[in-house]
This record gives structure tokens, sequence and C-alpha cells, in this order.
């Protein structure tokens, strides 16, 4: 089973809709012994770093999903969900993520349509498991005004340009994410969804 994690922020249903019609049993849930369980768990968001992270302490939700992580079955963030895997955010002042991979949240640099929002390409950057399949420079839909500056360059498996290139897509280990919405990407982004889906299968 698939647990998207309900913290308050995120577009829950459109998520769960789209693993399930990819065939898979996917769970909406705030319990944190739930999400400790799962075979694999994604944590989508919408909305603000700090109010985010408040959410998560509030419903236990963070010690069971850096429990998770430390697991090895598979984690994908999604938006916001993938900003929060991160050490910290500078949106509106300093902020603590879950620590799970090194780096940091930074606004797009000034001087551009905040947020970047629409269809983007995204170029893979080496052999990335979520990427399998999928065409390289495909286009994705994205809703953001803030990207992650990965501590390792070596976590970066994809890369789009919006006045700067950026990480799109990030892999280590059994945690993953991305910048974009695949749930609202059409063709390649279910595609995407069915990669992580087999990887909690083969797990």
């Amino acid at each position: 089973m698939i647990a998207i994690v309900d913290y308050g922020m995120g577009n829950l249903r459109s998520v769960q809709k789209a693993l399930e019609k990819l065939g898979y049993q996917a769970s909406i849930t705030s319990d944190p012994q739930v999400v400790e369980v799962a075979g694999g768990v994604v944590l989508p968001g919408v909305g603000a770093f700090a109010d985010a992270m408040a959410n998560l302490h509030q419903g236990g939700l963070v010690q069971a999903m850096q429990q998770f992580a430390t697991s090895g079955r598979p984690l994908l963030g999604i938006c916001l969900g993938m900003q929060l895997l991160f050490e910290s955010s500078e949106e509106d002042g300093e902020h603590q993520g879950l620590g799970l991979l090194p780096g940091r949240v930074l606004r797009l640099p000034p001087g551009l349509k905040i947020p970047h929002m629409g269809w983007n390409q995204v170029r893979p950057q080496g052999a990335c498991p979520l990427l399998a399949g999928i065409p390289e420079e495909t286009d994705f839909y994205f809703v953001h005004s803030y990207y992650v500056s990965p501590g390792d360059a070596a976590i970066t498996a994809g890369v789009t340009e919006y006045g700067i290139p950026f990480s799109s897509v990030v892999a280590r280990g059994n945690l993953y994410g991305v910048q974009f919405h695949p749930e609202k990407s059409s063709r390649w982004g279910l595609a995407l969804l069915k990669n992580f889906g087999e990887l909690v299968v083969s797990c």
C-alpha cells in the first residue's frame, strides 16, 4: 500500500486517483503509524514551507517520515513535498525541513514571472528509476516560487531552466522528489508515478 500523507496541504485526491488508475492501492492518511508501515509514501504539498512543517509536527508526522526514510522503502516528495525533504528553506524567514536530504530551498531569482507556472522541460542527469522510459526533455507541469539547491550535486536527477537551471528531480537511495506535479502532467506524469509504484512493489 502507498500512503499519501495528509497534513492539510496538498492535492491529495488527484494523486490518489492517478495511482489508483495505474492499479496501485493508495490511501490518504494522517496517521503516523500507517505512514511508518506503508510499502511506499508520497508526500505531496501546495503552500508555504513553514506552515507545512508546523502541520507535520502537530500531526506527529515528522518522526514518522524520518523513520520511514531509514526503512529503504520508496518515498516520493511532490512540489512542496520535495522541498520539505531538505534541511531548510528561506521562504518567509529561515525554517528547518525534514533534513532527509542536504540542501536549502531558495526563492527563484528576481526578474522572472513568479510563480513559475505551466509546462517546462526536464533534462535528466544520469539514470534515475523515476524517469525510466520517459523521453529526454519531456515537459511536466510546474507551479512554484521556490526551488531546491542540493548540498550534493549527485542528488540532482533532473534539471529544468527558468531563469536559472534548478533541480527539478532529486534522488538518493530510496528518497525521490519532483518539483513539478506528475498528477497534472498527463501521459508522462502518469509514467513517472507508475515507475514509483513499481519501485514500491519491488521493494
